[in-house]
């Protein structure tokens, strides 16, 4: 899947207000960033993920946040 694709997929979400899949479609951009060496575009998408998954009490808030602290987004 192509960035095309996941920004489509996050859109689509957005608009059916679709907050678990918010979390997971940041975080799968973030980890698109992160591993092609954006840390800012990361963090950013983090952020995004860390805010949606704090409304939902997602189990992987945790980790959005140990890994924005890990940037120095704290």
């Amino acid at each position: 899947m192509g960035a095309n694709d996941l920004d489509e997929r996050l859109l689509g979400a957005h608009s059916v207000g679709d907050t678990l899949a918010l979390v997971d479609l940041y975080s799968e951009a973030a980890d698109v960033a992160e591993s092609s060496g954006d840390i800012d575009r990361a963090c950013f998408y983090l952020t995004h993920a860390f805010v949606y998954g704090l409304e939902l009490g997602h189990p992987l808030t945790n980790e959005l946040n140990r890994r924005l602290v890990a940037h120095g987004r704290a």
